[in-house]
Parts: C-alpha cells; sequence; structure tokens
C-alpha cells in the first residue's frame, strides 16, 4: 500500500512540474544554443529552432501542448541570416494557440540588419570626393555574402537613418528642363560647379503629381548649363511610355521636382553616406554627436524577416507575436530594376497609353498598367486568426507588415510602425501581376480574398520616407475589414487607401469599415490626396467618425490646391461617408458610381466624436513615439 501512494504521489509531481515548465514554454535568449532543451535555464538561440521544436510538439501531439505553446523571446538583439517561414505545420488551434513572446517595450528584436564596424578616418584622396569633404570622411570595408559584396540602400547609425548621397541637401530639389518620350531622356540644369563625371550607380528621384520614380542612369551629356540624361531599362521605356503619373511640365506651377544621389561626388554632408560597390567600401561624414569608434552602424540584408505561408486549403491559423521588436529589412528593386509606382506604392512591371482608348469593363480608359507588389519586412499569405500584438516594426526600407491575400479574422493591433520606407501596413490584393490594373478582382475562389481582418489602435508615424506615394494603411480588394482607432501622422501622401480598381463593376470588396481614425501631418511631399482616400464598388463600406486634419503645404505640389480632406476617387460607389471631423469641407467625389451618402462630415461633427478617434486609452502609451513635423513645414489652413 505505501508502495502505491509513493507511486502516486510521484504521478501527481511529474504532472504538476510537467505543467509548470510547460505549458508548453519554449525559451530563446542571445547567449542560448539550438543544441540546447528550450528551458529557460537552457534556452535555444534562434526563433527557427525554437518553431521547428513547437512543430515537433503539434507532430507528435504531445500532451504539453495542450493550452498552448508559448515562445519566449528574451531581450536582446537576433540578426537573422535567412528569413523566419512560419508554414501551416507551425498552426496551433483555437484551444492551443502558438505565441511568440518577447519582453516588454521592444527589447526583444528580429533584425533583418548586419553591423559595420572597423570604421577609419579617410587621410587618403578619395577620386571624386567633393574639396569641402575632405578631412571629414570615414571608411570601412562593406560587408560580403558570400563571395560578393552586400548591396543596399539602407544606413543607419544608431538606428538613426543616413542619407544616401545626394546632389541637393534635402528638402532641396531642382526642377527638370523637359522630357522627350520618344529617346526617353531627360534634361536637367547643371551648376558650374556640379561635377557629373562619376556615373556609375548614380540615381534619379522624381516627383510625380502622386507618385515618384527612381531611375538608374546610363549616361549623362552635359551641353553648357544643361545636361541630357538617358536611364537603364526597363525603368526607361515605362517611364517614358505611362502617361499616369508621368514627368509634368507646367509653366503656372512648374516641372516636375527631382534629385541626384548615390554618387561620390555628393558625398559632402554630415549624415551622408556612399556604398562603393566596386571597390567593397563605405563612406560617410558623421553628424556632430555622433562617435564613430562608439556608433553601431547597421546595414539591411534580409528584404523580408518573417515569412508566414499557407496555402489556400492548408492556412497557417492561430499563431501570433507578441511584444516582437522587427527591425532592418532591405529592398533592391529600385537598384535591379529601377522603380516606376503606379500608385499606393505598387509598381509598374509595364505600363502605355492606348492608341484607341476603351476596355470591356472601362470605355474611355486610355491606359494600361500591370503592377508588382513591393517586399515586405513581414509577408503574410493564407493565414486565419495570426496576431500581432504590441510589437514595432523600425527601420525598414519597403512595407512594414503585409497581409497579401488569402487571410481572415486576424489582428493587427497595438504595434508601433516607424521609420518605414513605403507603406506601414498592407491589406489584400491590389493586382495580381497578370491581371491589368484597372479591371476589377473577384476570384471565383472567395478565400483568396483578405476577408475580416482587424487593424486597430496602432500608431504609424514617419512612413513613406523612401517612396513617397506609398500610404499608411493600404487595403485592396479587402472584405469585412476593419481598420479603426488608428493614428497615422508625418506620410508623405495619403493616410488610408481603401480600394483598388478605378472601376464602378462589382468586385470583391464589401462592408469594410474605417472607424475613429485620427490621420494628421500628412501629404508631406505629394497631392492629389487625402486622409482617407477609396476607389471602385464596395457596397455597405462605412467611414465614420475619423479625424482628418493638418495637410501639409507640399513643396512641389504639381497643383496645389488639389488636397482634400477625403476623397472618393474613380468608381467609389455604396460607400456611407458620415460624422467624420475636419477642419472644412474639403471633400472630392471623382467619377463616383450610384448609392454613395454623405452625412455630416466638417468642423460641426460632435466634439466627443473628434475626441474620441485615434488611440484609445491602453494603447495611448505608444503617443511617445510619435514624432510631428520636426522641419517646421507649414501647414495648409481651408476656411
Amino acid at each position: 500500500m505505501n508502495t502505491l501512494r509513493i507511486f502516486i504521489f510521484m504521478l501527481l509531481l511529474n504532472v504538476a512540474l510537467t505543467d509548470s515548465v510547460f505549458a508548453a514554454e519554449i525559451y530563446v535568449a542571445p547567449n542560448g544554443s539550438d543544441k540546447n532543451a528550450g528551458t529557460k535555464q537552457q534556452p535555444m538561440a534562434t526563433v527557427a529552432a525554437a518553431l521547428r521544436k513547437a512543430r515537433e510538439l503539434r507532430r507528435l501531439n504531445d500532451p504539453q501542448i495542450k493550452g498552448g505553446i508559448s515562445i519566449r523571446v528574451e531581450k536582446g538583439l537576433y540578426q537573422l541570416t535567412e528569413p523566419l517561414f512560419i508554414r501551416p505545420e507551425d498552426s496551433g488551434t483555437a484551444d492551443s494557440p502558438t505565441t511568440i513572446e518577447g519582453a516588454p517595450d521592444g527589447q526583444s528584436i528580429l533584425s533583418g540588419g548586419i553591423n559595420i564596424g572597423g570604421w577609419q578616418k579617410v587621410t587618403d584622396d578619395i577620386l571624386g570626393l567633393p574639396p569641402e569633404a575632405r578631412g571629414k570622411v570615414w571608411v570601412a570595408d562593406a560587408p560580403l555574402t558570400a563571395s560578393e559584396g552586400l548591396l543596399f540602400r539602407q544606413l543607419w547609425v544608431d538606428n538613426h537613418k543616413a542619407t544616401r548621397a545626394r546632389e541637393n541637401d534635402a528638402p532641396t530639389m531642382s526642377r527638370i528642363l523637359s522630357w522627350d518620350h520618344q529617346t526617353q531622356t531627360c534634361w536637367i540644369p547643371v551648376a558650374k560647379s556640379t561635377d557629373l563625371s562619376h556615373v556609375k550607380g548614380m540615381e534619379m528621384f522624381i516627383h510625380q503629381w502622386w507618385a515618384i520614380a527612381i531611375l538608374r542612369i546610363k549616361s549623362v551629356e552635359v551641353q553648357g548649363d544643361s545636361a541630357k540624361l538617358s536611364f537603364y531599362q526597363p525603368e526607361s521605356r515605362i517611364q517614358s511610355e505611362h502617361p499616369w503619373p508621368a514627368p509634368w511640365i507646367s509653366k503656372k506651377t512648374g516641372n516636375s521636382a527631382f534629385y541626384l544621389s548615390n554618387a561620390i561626388q555628393f558625398l559632402n554632408q554630415p549624415g551622408e553616406w556612399y556604398l562603393d560597390a566596386e571597390h567593397r567600401k563605405v563612406y560617410y561624414i558623421p553628424r556632430p554627436s555622433e562617435d564613430m569608434h562608439k556608433a553601431v552602424i547597421t546595414v539591411p540584408c534580409l528584404e523580408n524577416i518573417v515569412k508566414m505561408q499557407g496555402t489556400v486549403d492548408s492556412p497557417v491559423s492561430y499563431i501570433g507575436f507578441k511584444n516582437i521588436s522587427f527591425q532592418h529589412s532591405s529592398w533592391l528593386r529600385p537598384s535591379k530594376n529601377g522603380l516606376v509606382p503606379h500608385q499606393d506604392g505598387m509598381f509598374m512591371l509595364d505600363a502605355y497609353k492606348l492608341k484607341i482608348p476603351g476596355t470591356p469593363d472601362k470605355k474611355g480608359l486610355e491606359n494600361l498598367a500591370w503592377v508588382g507588389r513591393p517586399a515586405a519586412a513581414v509577408e503574410v499569405a493564407y493565414a486565419a486568426h495570426t496576431v500581432f500584438e504590441g510589437c514595432s516594426f523600425e527601420h525598414m526600407a519597403s512595407t512594414g507588415l503585409d497581409y497579401q491575400r488569402g487571410t481572415h479574422d486576424n489582428e493587427i493591433k497595438g504595434n508601433l510602425f516607424k521609420d518605414i520606407g513605403g507603406t506601414a501596413i498592407l491589406d489584400g490584393v491590389f493586382s495580381d501581376e497578370a491581371q491589368e490594373v484597372h479591371l476589377p478582382y473577384n476570384p471565383a475562389d472567395k478565400r483568396e480574398i483578405c476577408t475580416a481582418d482587424h487593424i486597430e489602435n496602432n500608431l504609424i508615424t514617419d512612413a513613406t520616407n523612401e517612396d513617397w506615394g506609398c500610404v499608411g494603411i493600404g487595403a485592396g480588394y479587402v472584405k469585412n475589414i476593419t481598420i479603426a482607432h488608428n493614428e497615422i501622422c508625418d506620410v508623405n501622401y495619403t493616410g488610408i487607401n481603401i480600394g483598388w480598381g478605378w472601376t464602378k463593376t462589382a468586385n470583391a470588396m464589401s462592408n469594410n469599415h474605417i472607424i475613429a481614425n485620427k490621420i494628421h501631418h500628412y501629404a508631406r511631399n505629394m497631392y492629389d490626396v487625402a486622409g482617407i482616400y477609396t476607389l471602385s464598388a464596395q457596397p455597405g463600406t462605412i467611414i465614420s467618425n475619423n479625424l482628418v486634419d493638418s495637410i501639409y503645404k507640399a513643396p512641389y505640389a504639381h497643383d496645389p490646391v488639389h488636397w482634400f480632406y477625403l476623397y472618393c476617387d474613380e468608381g467609389s460607389s455604396y460607400i456611407t461617408v458620415k460624422d467624420n471631423w475636419c477642419p472644412a469641407d474639403k471633400f472630392l467625389k471623382n467619377a463616383n458610381g450610384p448609392g454613395d451618402v454623405w452625412e455630416n462630415n466638417g468642423p460641426q461633427v460632435a466634439a466627443e466624436i473628434k475626441n474620441a478617434a485615434g488611440l484609445e486609452k491602453q494603447y495611448q502609451y505608444l503617443l511617445k513615439y510619435k514624432s510631428i513635423n520636426l522641419d517646421n513645414q507649414p501647414i495648409n489652413h481651408k476656411e
């Protein structure tokens, strides 16, 4: 009898110990090893290894997973050498989800970057370096990937983004003289002091209505005080053939603004850097506050930090991230293929003007375009019941978080998006690469449509800082989506875009809710813009209780008055816009379809609606990370 009691006692003790160690918990720490067991005392070194361990527990149906799996990521920097790939086999269940959770305040960092050390002050002459920069430049060896030098377009010094060497100090830009669409060349003014002899790698950044373009320069022909630029393909053809948006020529409001970048002769200001890819050297002029012996210099090496991808029949489900900081992502398309965006950062793969207008869906259409989607630091496709909560997305070259297709019932809440090169959050298909952008998307398999995703209580600040034509939150062909109580500020174009396609034809969109968001200090550089912008038919969509305020006076806008607080563009149909506060009735309804309802929008909206917009109380701690108008740019005021 005593033996039996002892056996039962030991069995119960074992169960108790198992429950306390697990529920199931797997620990990851910077000083860990992937050969370890993953306990708090013996943590693993990578989230990838912990995820594999969790996958095995689920495959074997281990009883320890009852109640879920928690991968505990201790504070520290985890620099990834490949994206963290999350598969259907990593899925949890409603009763047993998997959570990848970090330490509070973004101290658990998954980084796609690499540090550059060994900086030395330059003492030798550098061919092409301007005289005013001599004695100020530091140099280090550029990193290698396998046997090749790493290509990158961003550099952060102590997580403050540095400026790729450019001819004019930001925000100053010059104006083009002309654009020849037949020869695909551009004439620009050239000051006597400007050196254009070092052309290899040089790029042109050009402002065009609601989008920019980045063109790789093939040759420069200087003639007196002007120069003729030619460009590499494919961007040369696309830039010269597509009509919207195109280089702007206007005596009234000025021609398209531009600047040149990425040449050694432009390296002359503190905070500027230049990569000599041929000789594998990185040059930098420190800001007065920076000590190059102590500074941490980071460049991105991964375009994707996380890829979560299922299939239409086997989606990833019930897995989430909490309190994880995603940092330092790359995007190399502009360096490899140039960049000619169409709208919202979707770049053109092909585009041209029609000699005879019209398509079956749109009789007056005079151009065609096919677009690709920019890379994102975190990409999600075919996923359900996933969560990103309390995370931060910072120091990214392009999109922050992208729910691309086939998703439903996902939560993106309480996150910080800051220092984002492109759009902070994307959701839904915009156009498949094989489908012309003006044709309505309405797949036979409705599981392809991003449905019932929730984007709530996120702070987005200093986004779109590389591709100015991107947006704070962009939603394409989505259904039953909720975008609520987000705060968006300091973006170069639109705050929230909902819709795609420019058509009144029935499509995949319906019943979307854009509620109680706070959008301010937007359109820093691009016009034909609004705080909230819509496209195409969206039966049942409601835009209400939002606050839109403080639109910048964009210095290079082609049409200085073509800005709005709310803007329903081509094809917008069956949308209700009501009870949105803004300082004036400055709205646009352009080529709208039937069924739109506008009620009580403007400065007369009740104060309680205005005051309730933006982050709810439990998420307002994020506001300490907000940056607003650091350059004191003037604001439009419409009476």
